[in-house]
């Protein structure tokens, strides 16, 4: 497999780890995907942050870090939803026509997967801080928790 594809895989495979890992306690509470407002997000943001920072006792630097690296998944974010308003559109607009639209299809994947391989780094740099600076214990409730299904966002 060639060294960028590799690379495009781990960083989709662990962006989507982490975003899913701090983000699924928005489906319990209110949550309006990518339409979201700026308030929004930044409501659901502190909400994650203090449901994990509870949850692992985190300090005040580790706080820091998980800041740091919920502001890097959302300029992660940002820049995959790019200028669209609407994704559904821009799907359903490739069978629109009377033959599926390849060309209008590969460039839609070309934009995101850039948008992706772009803010990859940052963000895997940003969990790979936040993870490092934990202690062992909280670690070991990161690994944990990765194993159940959602078990800090039941209850």
């Amino acid at each position: 497999m060639r060294p960028w594809i590799r690379r495009t895989l781990y960083g989709i495979f662990g962006a989507t780890i982490v975003v899913g890992g701090l983000s699924a306690c928005g489906h319990r509470h209110e949550h309006h995907g990518w339409n979201a407002t700026a308030e929004e997000q930044a409501k659901l943001r502190g909400k994650v942050i203090d449901r994990v920072s509870s949850k692992l006792e985190l300090n005040e630097a580790q706080k820091q870090k998980l800041g740091v690296l919920a502001d890097k998944l959302q300029e992660q974010r940002a820049a995959l939803k790019g200028k669209t308003t609407d994704p559904r559109a821009e799907v359903q607009a490739l069978v629109a026509g009377e033959k599926f639209d390849r060309a209008r299809a590969q460039a839609l994947v070309s934009e995101k997967t850039a948008a992706v391989s772009s803010k990859s780094p940052e963000v895997i740099a940003a969990a790979a801080d936040f993870f490092d600076g934990l202690t062992p214990a909280q670690q070991a409730k990161v690994r944990e928790f990765m194993q159940r299904r959602g078990g800090w966002w039941r209850g």
